[in-house]
């Protein structure tokens, strides 16, 4: 199976909510392999549907080693006391890393192939990541969390990169 193009900013798929899955069907299957694989690669924490170009709720993960899936994932809690400050990057917007606050925990529900619940949880780097891709689920880029400042940073930066 050949590896799906990343969808750069600017194409709208980035910015529609994704569709929840409602048919575990072979198209879904598919899916979830073009998404372990394109996440097995060096340097991807995390990849999520749109950003392949299609716009179902399922995202993989490549964190410290473990590499998964979650179909319709909902985060369902975050740490509120607790924050991460940290360097953010995005495949969708590749070669640009800001400072990014985020909640220190996260807990991200939501199903296997087989319509089993999957639990997904932790800190740091995972916590990170389970966050930043529901976000692409629900049509957000992460440079709209950062601050006024940095944001209009960042998109003078988009534009000079040119994608």
């Amino acid at each position: 199976m050949a590896i799906r193009e990343i969808r750069i900013i600017g194409d709208p798929i980035l910015r529609t909510p994704c569709e929840w899955i409602t048919d575990i069907d072979n198209k879904v299957k598919s899916l979830v392999e073009d998404l372990l694989e394109g996440v097995a690669l060096d340097g991807r924490a995390g990849l999520a549907a749109n950003q392949i170009g299609v716009g179902l709720r399922a995202f993989s993960y490549n964190v410290d080693g473990e590499i998964g899936y979650v179909l319709n994932p909902k985060l369902v809690e975050v740490s509120e006391d607790e924050y991460q400050d940290g360097d953010e990057g995005c495949l969708s917007v590749p070669d640009l890393w800001y400072p990014t606050q985020r909640a220190w925990y996260a807990r991200v529900e939501g199903i296997d192939l087989d319509g089993k619940p999957v639990v997904l949880e932790g800190e740091e780097l995972m916590a990170r990541a389970l966050q930043h891709e529901c976000d692409h689920l629900e049509g957000m880029i992460y440079i709209d969390r950062l601050d006024r400042a940095t944001r209009k940073k960042a998109l003078r930066d988009i534009r000079n990169k040119n994608y």
